[in-house]
């Protein structure tokens, strides 16, 4: 580590020890436009950090440190179509699936813009096509970024659901997966999406081949005649699709410089699109790009995505605290903190540095959550008065997008909603102290330590514009974080040993051969498993 950015390092643990004796309430007693200088506009999006253990010291500090561990010139290297997945060599331009056409960025020569543009009318094509074949469920076959992104944006947009076309989405091998996504489908009216970078990924193609079975039999079809008809593939590799029997007229292409986890913009939101249709798809990608623009043309201290990732950052290394929990208040959201495991724990869950040395400050905290206000009645307990601190970070909106329900009802309970949000960050943060109206003393037990940091992001209403400018958000967050540590964000090696032993556990199982090579509890299962 360079000593420049070493001192800017040594500068932030002092800010957290000044700010560790000082609480939220002192640092609002102390700056009557705390709410202010802390609340920033990123797109439509309305952040505040007023409630985060930070101040204005605390802040030049985190600002300096993103200059030091060139966080800028990290971020113009990204956009450039640099190659900054050093470890894979390969440039990370997800910001191009959403980059206006006209835009050039070329790759190995090829002007990649054009190419994502030219894949997404084939898309709009395709799903064009569907409408007219009478086709009513799409049913993505994918796992990990091939899954999560999708199938979040589709339940969070499903008032946005305009084509007629149901979306559903498998990814665990398990089949009882499987089984319950295909029950109650007509065959006739079901299309499959093969959704796989590589085309190998063992759960996708245990599903799809068994999905496939279903198609056939349901068509009355064999099953090479069932995938001509029926099949839509995503993927890199034409040939193993084209050997699988898709017909090259319905394989939409992926881009080995884009992982993932930040595909969701591509190929790989096709069954999005046939569910929320061309227009709806463009304006996700219109919100997303809108905070490309902010985080490359905003100054860092006013910078939405900037700051959430710096003062994550100062939770986790200057705070030490080793999780964050999402709530969104939205019900539509469901699938967004799972959407962002991946996103934040794949990317940067890395013990090694750029350079394959061994990092010296913690990285990726573990995220988790899950919607209000359902979570007020399961862990909000440990999150009010538990010995661990988590900050929170609340997501939420002015306006409900529900269908279905008397207006007058909808208002009424989206106001509630509203309400259990604001009232849910202002308790962390604030508590409150032992009851004194209660004769047998409960004392401690009604005691509310408070001082709990929180982020609140709210917008007007969920939509497709404002959902993609929620992605782009943490998407550059999360990279913000992976620069400041000086790590690789975009490789993820920590998923191939699991896969690696998987297979070799199943052919021992398969074949029944003495796995020797195992270790001794393993064996031991294995045995139980085939007696």
């Amino acid at each position: 580590m360079e000593e420049s950015v070493r001192r800017v390092w040594s500068a932030l643990d002092r800010e957290a020890s000044r700010l560790s004796v000082a609480s939220i309430a002192d640092l609002f007693a102390s700056d009557a436009d705390r709410t202010s200088r802390f609340t920033l506009e990123s797109a439509d999006l309305r952040l505040d950090f007023s409630r985060q253990r930070i101040d204005s010291g605390a802040l030049a500090v985190l600002v300096a440190l993103a200059e030091a561990t060139e966080v800028p010139a990290k971020r113009d290297a990204m956009f450039a179509g640099e190659s900054i997945n050093s470890t894979e060599g390969r440039s990370v331009l997800h910001t191009a699936l959403r980059a206006p056409i006209g835009t050039r960025i070329e790759v190995g020569g090829v002007d990649v813009v054009h190419a994502v543009h030219s894949a997404r009318e084939r898309m709009a094509h395709l799903v064009d096509g569907m409408r007219a074949e009478g086709i009513r469920t799409v049913v993505n076959i994918g796992i990990g970024g091939s899954d999560l992104g999708p199938a979040m944006a589709a339940g969070a947009l499903a008032p946005f659901a305009t084509t007629g076309i149901g979306a559903r989405f498998v990814s665990n091998v398990d089949p009882a997966d499987l089984a319950a996504c295909l029950a109650g489908l007509d065959a006739r009216t079901t299309a499959l999406v093969v959704s796989s970078k590589t085309f190998t990924t063992q759960e996708t193609m245990a599903n799809a081949r068994s999905a496939v079975r279903w198609l056939a039999t349901g068509l009355g079809l064999d099953e090479e005649s069932a995938v001509s008809t029926r099949v839509y593939a995503v993927t890199s590799n034409i040939a193993a699709a084209t050997a699988f029997g898709v017909a090259e007229s319905r394989t939409l292409p992926m881009w080995d410089w884009v992982g993932g986890r930040f595909s969701l913009a591509s190929a790989i939101g096709f069954s999005l699109m046939c569910s929320i249709g061309p227009e709806n798809f463009e304006a996700m990608l219109a919100g997303m790009h809108a905070i490309d623009r902010h985080f490359v043309e905003t100054p860092l201290d006013r910078n939405g995505p900037v700051l959430l990732g710096l003062v994550g950052i100062m939770n986790r290394n200057g705070f030490g605290y080793g999780s964050r929990a999402v709530i969104p208040y939205l019900q539509q959201l469901a699938r967004f903190p799972a959407y962002l495991q991946q996103l934040e724990m794949e990317s940067n869950g890395k013990r090694s540095d750029i350079d394959g040395e061994a990092v010296l400050r913690h990285t990726s905290p573990v995220v988790w959550g899950e919607p209000g206000t359902n979570g007020q009645h399961a862990f909000f307990q440990l999150l009010h008065q538990g010995t661990d601190i988590v900050p929170v970070d609340f997501i939420g909106a002015r306006r409900s997008t529900a269908r279905g329900l008397d207006p007058d009802d909808v208002d009424s309970q989206h106001e509630k909603l509203v309400a259990n949000l604001f009232a849910q960050a202002a308790a962390l943060a604030f508590g409150a102290p032992a009851a004194t109206d209660n004769p047998h003393a409960l004392g401690e037990h009604r005691a509310f330590p408070g001082n709990r940091p929180s982020t609140t992001i709210l917008m007007d209403a969920l939509t497709p514009s404002t959902l993609g400018q929620l992605i782009a958000l943490y998407e550059h967050a999360t990279f913000v974080q992976g620069a400041v540590w000086g790590i690789n964000s975009f490789d993820q090696w920590g998923v191939e040993l699991g896969k690696a032993l998987a297979g070799d556990v199943s052919s021992h199982i398969a074949d029944r051969a003495a796995p020797t090579n195992l270790d001794p509890a393993t064996r031991a299962a294995v045995a139980w498993y085939r007696p």
